[in-house]
């Protein structure tokens, strides 16, 4: 089976395309890309540097994949894109490849939905499942957990997490950690309790969304300091899964937790 490459692409006969990929009209693949199978790049999309492209992913016009990144301290050196399958990429998207100072490779999982001109900069990893909104912006080494959804318009600082299931309202700014399982929003986000309804459709049973909710009101809303309230978590809910990986989630921040 020939790779279905239209006759205006370049692409470097040094890159790895498999046989069932197609790169529509004036696309351009460098040398040292690599492009599994089932692969659609619809037509205007850059891709270069030491870049590895899973299964199944559709990348609309526009997009620049695996550029250097945006960082004063890059001097060339040999960093990589990972960018796993099943992944939708839309109009104007940027994807850069890692940076010095990390494990050099910036990292995308599977089944994630990127819509039109979000940027993912330098040593960021983005888990599965997540949602990342019209102009989302990570600066570098930004952690997005499994099953986040990130509004459109926000801006997450460098070095930030994200927990799983959470969820940032458009038009944000993201200057601390979002804990798992909560909604944040606002030009300065605050916490505005779980994110109940994203959890009911993820199938999270009733149980474990009251605790999520208990947990959130010991944690944001009672007086007690940080480490009173991580104490009483472990003591009311010692068994909940969900619970024990907020907390963990919570004393492995460094800058600070969104309150």
């Amino acid at each position: 089976m020939k790779t279905k490459i239209h006759p205006t692409a370049i692409v470097d006969n040094k890159a790895e395309i498999d046989a069932s990929v197609e790169i529509g009209p004036y696309c351009i693949i460098k040398n040292g890309v690599t492009i599994k199978k089932g692969c659609r790049l619809l037509s205007n999309v850059i891709v270069e540097g030491s870049t590895e492209i899973g299964e199944n992913c559709t990348i609309y016009p526009f997009s620049s994949i695996g550029f250097p990144p945006q960082d004063m301290k890059y001097k060339g050196e040999n960093t990589s894109l990972l960018i796993g399958n099943n992944n939708v990429i839309r109009e104007y998207t940027t994807v850069h490849r890692a940076s010095v100072g990390g494990d050099m490779i910036t990292s995308v999982g599977d089944n994630n939905f990127l819509m039109a001109y979000v940027h993912i900069a330098h040593d960021c990893k983005i888990g599965n499942h997540v949602v990342l909104a019209n102009a989302a912006t990570l600066a570098g080494h930004v952690l997005v957990e499994d099953h986040a959804f990130i509004g459109g318009l926000v801006a997450i600082h460098q070095f930030t997490r994200i927990g799983r299931y959470a969820m940032v309202g458009g038009f944000s700014g993201i200057g601390q950690d979002i804990p798992p399982y909560m909604i944040a929003s606002g030009s300065r986000a605050k916490l505005f309790g779980p994110n109940a309804i994203g959890l009911k459709r993820h199938g999270f049973p009733d149980p474990t969304i009251n605790a999520i909710k208990k947990a959130y009101k010991i944690l944001f809303r009672e007086k007690r300091t940080l480490k009173e309230a991580i104490k009483k978590l472990q003591e009311d809910f010692p068994s909940v899964k969900e619970i024990k990986y907020l907390v963990e989630f919570i004393e492995k921040n460094k800058r600070g937790i969104c309150r």
